[in-house]
């Protein structure tokens, strides 16, 4: 049995660094896959434009969303997520440096699974990490056909 990927959507190349870098220092060994807009992240979920080849029967097991993000923002791709019947239960963790209460309430109301605010240095960045692959990856069960 393959392991199921992990989504990152995040324009920030320093953040999607760190990211990888945390995954790597807390022992997620899921595959990560990165886009780095919401057309873009759309385009891998629903099969579409440079992605209109890949097999949209194998979701990633958990969506790592920023919501400042180039193209269609991080709220209107949660939207989407939750419109469409395929992709409707996905896991998704909104990983943002944002934490206006706008965003937070409309994350939650779009049907966020969870809202976490990037911190800003390593150490705990990585620790929130390693607590969120615990959590999604390892105690959660998720929902089935996903």
């Amino acid at each position: 049995m393959t392991t199921k990927s992990i989504l990152l959507i995040e324009d920030n190349p320093s953040d999607i660094e760190l990211t990888r870098r945390a995954f790597v220092k807390a022992n997620i060994l899921n595959d990560l896959v990165v886009v780095e807009d919401g057309k873009e992240a759309l385009d891998y979920l629903f099969g579409t434009g440079k992605y209109a080849d890949r097999d949209t029967t194998h979701m990633p097991l958990l969506v790592l969303l920023d919501l400042k993000l180039p193209v269609i923002d991080g709220l209107e791709v949660l939207r989407r997520i939750r419109e469409n019947e395929r992709t409707r239960y996905l896991l998704v963790v909104i990983l943002t440096s944002s934490g206006e209460e706008r965003d937070l309430n409309t994350g939650y109301q779009l049907g966020a699974n969870s809202y976490i605010i990037k911190p800003v240095d390593f150490i705990r960045f990585t620790e929130a990490v390693r607590q969120l692959g615990l959590y999604w990856l390892v105690i959660n069960e998720p929902p089935p056909n996903i």
